[in-house]
């Protein structure tokens, strides 16, 4: 028993170390910790006790206590609560972080207290938190996965939105922005009578012409309503004017993006005084810009695809998905993700060939920046290496906006069809990293060249050899039903290397009714016929809907993205009902629940419940005179 439980402890002490929290085992160098632990023996008896690590983050006193076995997890009493007598504590992993947790509390100066009751081993374990206070009150709190959430950075997260249930700072960000995006909506609509797909277009004109503001070319002020210089023409003028300053070139690329702002300029209603706001449309929502959303974005370090954000408001708002203009946008939590799963280095060159409104390449820009220190490699990775494709004009309008807005980049964004472009000459691109979300449902067996598969195999073909491309699908494209869809499968795996699929939640894209999945592949290199691939069963992620909020982050989507990183890098097993390794076939569907299979042998207590259960229904069947389910004479019958 001694030898599991020093395993567990080596186990527990790299996840500790892997989320850089230090902990000290069986003590504490704090003094008035370890003078504490001096009467905490768990048999009660005054003497000295030690759990196997505790130490501080911040103000909180972290404890935990390990059993090797997952039957000695925790045990309650008759009352249904955490037992507490010496032999349970003794036992029993939660009950004795508890009293530990709970001997600290009432015998230092620490107000606040985790402990952690762990159990098993890598593959199969339970990782539970207990939230004890100065009173000695306690509350179980869910279980968790890693030590991500208690790190000096999320801990006082976690503490506010777990022990106290109340909105972060972030969340109510989060609330107001699209509070003020419904706002907006509505006044687009009221006092500028504007189709959906203008909408963006006008947000994202006016907030290039605030940047002019900091050059003293562009004034609210300005905004006077006057019929000879239009309040459009002057936010029109400033547009040029930050499209110039920001480099846009060549002059083609710059007059095809204002050709898409032109509507602000041309239109009537947008530069009329309106008589209930005494002013025009466009200086309403000019100031209304300013101060709610032109900040914000200004000053966000963020990768928050904000003009994203609010396109996709705007889509709700009216009714719609995205989905009939060819468009399901990424949220920003998958964006990061992209650059988790592909592990994004400062010199890597990123490719999105259907960029949106750049989500992926902001995303993956902020992730390359934040790597290095040194401003050359950070001009270069704004200005050389973020490149992109998207073929609606005003999609790439706003993407060029985008990145206008986040500090550059915005020069390779190119209007075309990317399923038009050469894969050769893309390859001298050098992208290593491919990411993309295609449109989807446009395939068919009489155009198979727009399935979501196709796009993957294009984008495969037009990276460097040992690139990494990540992409968001529908689970359907990766099942292959079609017999285009098989082939497409078939010639990737010829020329290309798979290395996992991920299920997702089927909230993702809240409101648009896909259900989505992420591949994973290493492009140009033959998929070896011994390799094994992960399927990730990734759909409990942390994310829930929100009402009139829609999908939103819990605290524990950061615990659960840990485990999914751990897993996928091999940093630890897992047991097969979460990730699945095995070798494929093209004609396999490359899914989890095509994989998976139940290995776990039944305990006894659920062999006898599931006995029992049976045993309890067919009786009630018979009783019911229904025995002949189980070929037995009803209770009427003659003998």
């Amino acid at each position: 028993m001694a030898k599991k439980e020093a395993k567990t402890d080596f186990w527990v002490h790299g996840l500790l170390k892997e989320a850089g929290i230090e902990l000290e085992p069986q003590g504490s160098s704090i003094i008035e910790i370890n003078k504490a632990l001096k009467t905490a023996s768990k048999n009660g008896s005054g003497n000295v006790g030690f759990p196997e690590f505790v130490g501080v983050v911040k103000d909180f006193i972290l404890v935990i206590e390990n059993k090797a076995d997952l039957s000695n997890h925790i045990k309650l009493n008759k009352k249904g609560v955490i037992s507490s007598t010496p032999k349970d504590t003794k036992g029993y992993a939660v009950n004795g972080a508890l009293f530990y947790g709970q001997h600290l509390a009432k015998n230092t100066s620490y107000k606040k207290v985790i402990a952690f009751g762990i159990s098993g081993d890598e593959k199969k374990h339970q990782i539970s938190p207990v939230y004890i206070d100065e009173t000695e009150y306690y509350r179980e709190l869910s279980d968790v996965e890693s030590f991500v959430s208690f790190t000096e950075k999320n801990i006082d997260e976690y503490y506010t939105k777990e022990v106290l249930e109340e909105k972060t700072d972030q969340d109510k960000e989060l609330y107001e922005i699209l509070k003020d995006a419904a706002e907006l909506h509505e006044d687009l609509r009221n006092y500028g009578n504007l189709k959906d797909i203008d909408k963006p277009l006008i947000v994202s004109g006016i907030l290039l012409a605030l940047r002019e503001a900091e050059s003293r070319n562009f004034s609210i002020e300005d905004l006077t309503g006057d019929d000879i210089i239009t309040d459009g023409e002057r936010i029109y003028n400033a547009i040029e004017s930050n499209l110039k300053r920001s480099r846009v070139s060549p002059e083609v690329k710059r007059d095809k993006i204002l050709s898409q702002f032109s509507i602000i300029k041309d239109t009537h209603i947008l530069n009329e005084l309106n008589k209930n706001l005494n002013k025009t449309p466009l200086k309403h929502f000019t100031e209304f810009l300013h101060e709610k959303i032109y900040k914000t974005i200004k000053y966000t370090s963020s990768s928050e695809d904000y003009l994203g954000r609010f396109y996709g408001e705007f889509m709700s708002y009216s009714g719609g998905d995205g989905q009939t203009l060819g468009i399901v946008l990424t949220p920003k939590h998958i964006t990061d993700l992209f650059c988790d799963l592909v592990d994004i280095k400062p010199d890597d060159i990123v490719l999105d060939p259907c960029a949106g409104t750049a989500g992926f390449l902001i995303s993956a820009m902020h992730h390359m920046l934040s790597q290095t220190d040194d401003e050359n490699q950070k001009k270069n990775i704004r200005q050389k290496q973020l490149h992109g494709f998207e073929l609606q004009p005003y999609m790439f309008t706003i993407a060029t906006t985008n990145m206008i807005l986040r500090g550059d980049g915005k020069s390779n964004l190119i209007n075309h069809d990317f399923l038009n472009e050469d894969s050769g000459k893309l390859q001298l691109k050098e992208a290593s990293v491919g990411m993309m979300n295609p449109p989807y449902s446009q395939g068919s067996t009489k155009n198979p060249g727009l399935y979501e598969i196709a796009f993957t195999e294009h984008l495969l073909d037009s990276l460097t050899e040992g690139g990494r491309v990540v992409v968001i699908v529908p689970q359907s494209s990766v099942t292959g039903k079609s017999k285009e869809e098989k082939s497409i499968k078939k010639n990737i795996l010829k020329n290309h290397t798979l290395e996992g699929v991920i299920t997702l939640n089927k909230d993702t894209f809240y409101g648009v009714g896909t259900m989505p999945c992420i591949a994973i592949f290493t492009a140009g290199e033959p998929h070896p016929k011994g390799k094994e691939c992960k399927f990730i069963d990734f759909r409990n992620d942390g994310f829930k809907v929100s009402p009139h909020i829609g999908l939103i982050e819990t605290e524990q989507a950061k615990d659960k993205k840990q485990h999914l990183l751990d897993v996928w890098f091999n940093r630890i097993g897992e047991e097969t009902k979460f990730c699945v390794n095995t070798t494929i076939e093209s004609t396999d569907e490359w899914l989890h629940s095509f994989y998976y299979f139940n290995d776990e042998i039944p305990t006894e207590e659920q062999f006898e419940k599931c006995v029992g259960d049976y045993l309890t229904f067919e009786f009630s069947m018979i009783m019911q005179d229904r025995g002949y389910l189980f070929n037995t004479p009803e209770t009427g019958e003659d003998d």
